[in-house]
């Protein structure tokens, strides 16, 4: 029983680096490699999640402004107005499920202090000054919502998710400077 294991275990290893392989071919020579490539300087936001990002938003172009693509990957939050009353609640979680799975998985490495290590800095080579920029500035101040937030006392899921609709934000800028138009 255990040597059937392990050869389940074996054939998804070959199945995973199947898929890898396939996403790299996109991620380096579709239509779609520009953005791609250069939604990769974001920290948090490597080969498999920007080419998912891309795969799942299909046109950045088709959103005018970056809070109807938070609101496609149903990162708003609810809200209900009457009169005088006003109330908003959680997010609406009526979007792209997939999307917003893979923002707020994203978003947790804004916890860590702005930094350029050796695998971020590697896939920022090449690509060009403002998206490199954006990138930058995403870093200082995602960090800074997610200290905030925690020092507010919210809970880790609530300070990801708050994050991850800023990052879609960043991420629609990054994709909208390297007019991607498919």
């Amino acid at each position: 029983m255990f040597q059937e294991y392990l050869h389940a275990i074996d054939e998804i290893e070959g199945r995973i680096a199947r898929l890898e392989a396939m996403i790299h071919e996109v991620a380096t020579s579709s239509v779609h490699a520009p953005v791609i490539q250069t939604l990769q300087t974001l920290r948090g936001v490597a080969e498999v999640t920007a080419a998912t990002v891309v795969a799942e938003v299909g046109d950045f172009s088709r959103f005018r402004h970056p809070a109807q693509l938070m609101s496609y990957a149903g990162l708003v939050p609810r809200e209900y107005s009457s009169g005088q009353g006003h109330w908003q609640g959680g997010i609406t979680k009526t979007g792209n499920a997939h999307l917003r799975r893979v923002i707020v998985e994203a978003a947790w490495s804004y916890r860590h202090r702005p930094a350029l290590k050796t695998k971020l800095k590697k896939r920022q080579e090449g690509q060009n000054a403002a998206a490199r920029d954006i990138a930058w500035r995403a870093q200082h101040r995602l960090h800074q919502k997610y200290v905030r937030l925690i020092m507010k006392g919210k809970g880790g899921g609530v300070t990801a998710t708050a994050v991850a609709r800023e990052l879609l934000g960043f991420v629609w800028a990054i994709a909208r400077s390297v007019g991607q138009a498919s």
